[in-house]
């Protein structure tokens, strides 16, 4: 066999493709690290912890107590304090009412507002997905609206809305009987 060593530039060119550089070794030896030495040792700073709260304004859906089973979106408020309802008298005119219109129970949702004051009427319409709404005792500024028409139909947010007097006060007055059943003969149910 021949020789192996090879000095020519080309030949090497063919065996070595990457950059070769040639480090300078002293082969010094460098002293050992005394065993006395250590690490300082690591002082912690007591900090206090805070925990951070956060205030968040929980917003409860409002659970109504009402009668009826709102099946034709028909929303009726009255504002009593005393009574669930009304006083007799009171109730009486609502049955005649509700008659007259050819309702029954299953047909509409009859909430006392004065279980639930400061409710908006956009709140009162969006849960009850009410298309007329009858409020007797309950004026427009209760429910966050400007001044309107007592026993007129007003449309609101397509809805069709009556403002009339607390039943009680309604059942003795004629005149307020004689301009509501005006308009209640005009709605669309």
């Amino acid at each position: 066999m021949g020789e192996q060593l090879t000095t020519s530039a080309e030949a090497l060119r063919l065996f070595f493709t990457e950059d070769i550089y040639l480090v300078n070794n002293d082969n010094k030896i460098l002293p050992d690290v005394p065993s006395d030495i250590r690490p300082a040792p690591v002082v912690l700073a007591s900090v206090p912890v805070i925990e951070a709260v956060v205030a968040v304004d929980v917003v409860e859906p409002v659970v109504f107590k009402y009668l009826g089973k709102n099946q034709k979106n028909i929303l009726i408020l009255v504002n009593d304090g005393q009574n669930e309802v009304s006083t007799d008298k009171g109730k009486e005119l609502l049955r005649n009412i509700v008659k007259a219109l050819q309702l029954t129970a299953n047909d509409f949702a009859l909430l006392n507002y004065a279980t639930y004051r400061n409710t908006s009427l956009d709140t009162l319409k969006s849960h009850f997905n009410s298309k007329l709404i009858f409020a007797f005792g309950v004026t427009p500024s209760h429910l966050g609206m400007g001044e309107q028409s007592v026993n007129e139909i007003i449309m609101y947010g397509g809805a069709q809305l009556i403002f009339s007097g607390n039943l009680d006060q309604l059942a003795d007055d004629q005149t307020g009987k004689k301009t509501l059943w005006g308009s209640l003969k005009k709605l669309s149910i």
